[in-house]
């Protein structure tokens, strides 16, 4: 089966490398030749665990091909997914369409024979039809189906996401569409995933959906966190507390800095935006994007307390600045909303990241310091911030942590470490949603 795969950003490259990998012929189409001819070298412009193994097997297989050749790969393509990108649209929150509705129009130029199209970018409600209707109108005459493939990758385990998923989701309208698309994800039938079949809107309402409702747990657990600082309350045992019935389970029950990445921030507005026009506007999705924004600035708060009321003067070790750990994106990174106020109110920070350093260096201010070592960043800090959960840091050595600060004061926005362990050593230890940790 020949796949085509237009987009090699993070989803087209994780999608097109797994695709080879169950046996799909699949070339990768980019605009960017510079970023192809690194990709045929084998370098790999994402950090994700295992894909630099994934794309170079299957690559020496001669099963994943990169090109900038689009006409040539859609005519011999049975399958052309659409995987570029849809940020928000600067001023309304809607989801920037012109790129996918570009790919639909070079696609249309060049189809010979059946093909489907497939939308594997996250895409608002109706449009795949709107993808039919540009395709059509283009090339009256082509013989396609369009359909809607949702992903559902977590950046840092996003070939493990897709090699064993939770679901497959396949809007389609046709059963010749159906067809070609189960046979591209027949490997999964050993491993039993179910595979949703449902329309085209519904395909594409399902995964903002899911995102949606990712995040509204992840800022009720935020809201019970900052109730359990003023309570007297241990937000982990209220998160086991509730996460152990089964209606609700426990995934996503994790207080922090507030969600960040590629999704959760867009698609929750763009959801947000697509009820409006509906004339059934979502309330809830509403609130959660404000209670997130809200816990960002509170976690710059926090910090501020923690330090007597002042960070003026203040150096501060910053551990983690991805908005999550085992990926190099800062797309809507928590850092990004928390350390520029602290730089404004006179802090000195040092930070250490092992992956995201050089995109934090573009997004940052001028002012923010970057190591090499996480231990460097200590040395004769005031306070230490652990912003992001990498291993690394789980397991860093407190003792030397606190030999190597001047001051004791840590602030755990990820609730790493025990407070127990950490009072033992002489840190002021500040968690979010924990017992005794200042608001």
């Amino acid at each position: 089966m020949n796949v085509v795969m237009i987009g090699t950003g993070y989803v087209g490259l994780v999608s097109g490398a797994c695709f080879a990998d169950f046996g799909a012929d699949v070339v990768c189409v980019d605009i960017d030749p510079g970023k192809i001819e690194r990709l045929r070298r084998g370098e790999i412009p994402i950090y994700e665990p295992g894909l630099d193994e994934l794309v170079a097997r299957n690559a020496s297989a001669g099963r994943l091909k990169f090109t900038t050749d689009l006409p040539a790969a859609v005519r011999a393509a049975d399958l052309v997914f659409i995987a570029v990108g849809t940020p928000s649209r600067h001023g309304d929150g809607h989801a920037d369409l012109s790129y996918v509705y570009a790919a639909a129009r070079q696609v249309a130029e060049h189809l010979t024979g059946y093909t489907v199209i497939v939308d594997k970018s996250t895409v608002p409600v109706g449009t795949a039809r709107q993808v039919g209707r540009i395709v059509h109108e283009v090339s009256p005459t082509a013989d396609f189906d369009v359909a809607s493939n949702p992903e559902f990758l977590r950046e840092g385990a996003a070939i493990g996401d897709f090699m064993r998923p939770d679901r497959v989701v396949l809007g389609v309208e046709s059963p010749r569409a159906e067809a070609l698309l189960r046979e591209l994800y027949r490997p999964l039938n050993l491993i039993e995933t179910p595979i949703v079949v449902t329309g085209l809107e519904t395909a594409e309402l399902i995964k903002y959906a899911a995102n949606a409702f990712l995040a509204t747990k992840i800022s009720f657990i935020n809201e019970m966190a900052q109730l359990c600082e003023h309570a007297g309350a241990d937000v982990h045992d209220v998160a086991r507390g509730i996460g152990l019935d089964g209606r609700i389970g426990r995934k996503f029950l994790h207080p922090g800095p507030g969600y960040g990445g590629s999704c959760f921030p867009k698609d929750t507005l763009a959801l947000i935006r697509m009820a409006q026009e509906a004339g059934t506007p979502s309330r809830i999705v509403e609130a959660v994007v404000e209670v997130n924004a809200a816990q960002k600035a509170r976690m710059v708060l926090k910090i501020r307390q923690a330090l007597g009321g002042s960070e003026a003067g203040k150096t501060i070790a910053v551990l983690g600045l991805t908005f999550k750990p085992n990926t190099d994106d800062m797309r809507e990174a928590p850092a990004l909303a928390i350390l520029p106020p602290l730089l404004d109110r006179g802090a000195r920070i040092r930070a250490h990241d092992p992956k995201g350093v050089p995109e934090a260096r573009s997004l940052l201010p001028s002012a923010v310091e970057y190591v090499a070592d996480p231990y460097a960043a200590l040395d004769g800090a005031d306070a230490l911030v652990l912003m992001t959960e990498w291993n690394e840091y789980r397991g860093l050595d407190l003792d030397e942590v606190a030999r190597r600060m001047a001051g004791r004061v840590v602030v755990d926005l990820r609730n790493v470490y025990d407070p127990a362990q950490m009072a033992a050593r002489g840190f002021d230890y500040h968690g979010v949603g924990r017992s005794g940790a200042a608001a």
